[in-house]
């Protein structure tokens, strides 16, 4: 009998596991509710550092604003103090180039005037040269006139006295046309034109003597019988002309030209003879070379 009630006493098998279940359940609760409240806790106090991490930047973002604003209020002041100094010197400097414009226009007007008045001037100093151009223009064909008159006469005067000249045969056997036996007979040669006239006066210093493009040397002079001996020297030759006299045409040929060089002596004296040198217009400054 007692086994028995002891037996009769004791839970059931399935209400000892729901009670074991209902524990833990509790127990899981507990521990879950502990948790969620220290969550809690903590992102309570994450909120209240937040709260006070946005009020510091929240601090810091009003003063840099009110620094920044400050700052910028500078600035503009400054800017407007700039641009008013600007635009007053703007007007300041529009004034002075309206003035400075107004003498520069005033200056050119004075040069104008005053080129003007030289230009009037000029024009009547022209008009006045005009005028004396006008008459000397005026004097100046009656002296043309007067002149040609004179240049026919002295024309005619050279013909008389070229066909008064000598007409004799050189040396070499050539015809001369004209020889000149004197100074106004070797002026009319010249003014003819003919050929090329070099006047010497030689003296005997046994040295060759510069006559045109020739030298001559003087050897030996006989006043008594009129003759007279030279050496014409060209190139670094030596041609003597012996017992020559006085009025002869002395002739000699040079290289490349057809007509001869002619030396006439019109006077002779002791150790010195006067003359002339005749050589062709197409000699020119050519370097002689006698044969």
């Amino acid at each position: 009998m007692a086994e028995l009630e002891s037996k009769d006493s004791s839970p059931p098998r399935g209400l000892r596991a729901a009670l074991a279940a209902l524990t833990g359940t509790v127990a899981l609760l507990l521990v879950c509710n502990g948790y969620f409240a220290w969550r809690v806790y903590e992102l309570g106090r994450d909120l209240q550092r937040l709260r006070i991490s946005n009020g510091r930047d929240l601090a810091e973002l009003r003063e840099n604003y009110e620094s920044s604003s400050n700052t910028n209020n500078r600035t503009l002041k400054l800017l407007i103090e700039e641009l008013t100094a600007v635009r007053q010197e703007a007007v300041n400097a529009a004034g002075k180039a309206k003035t400075e414009a107004q003498r520069h226009a005033e200056r050119l007007a004075r040069r104008m005037e005053q080129a003007q008045g030289e230009r009037a001037k000029r024009i009547d100093r022209m008009a006045t040269e005009l005028d004396e151009v006008k008459s000397s223009a005026t004097t100046t064909q009656a002296s043309l006139a007067t002149v040609s008159s004179q240049v026919a006469a002295t024309k005619s005067e050279l013909a008389t006295a070229a066909s008064d000249l000598k007409r004799v045969h050189g040396n070499l056997g050539v015809l001369n046309d004209r020889i000149a036996t004197n100074a106004s007979e070797l002026a009319a040669l010249k003014q003819l034109g003919d050929r090329n006239y070099f006047e010497f006066d030689l003296q005997r210093t046994g040295q060759p003597q510069r006559v045109g493009d020739i030298g001559v040397s003087l050897k030996k002079t006989d006043v008594k019988r009129n003759r007279f001996t030279i050496d014409v020297l060209v190139d670094d030759k030596r041609v003597e002309k012996r017992d020559r006299t006085i009025n002869e045409p002395v002739q000699f040929y040079v290289s490349k030209v057809r007509q001869p060089y002619e030396i006439v002596v019109n006077e002779i004296r002791r150790d010195r003879i006067v003359g002339y040198l005749a050589a062709p217009k197409a000699a020119g400054g050519t370097r002689l070379a006698a044969r």
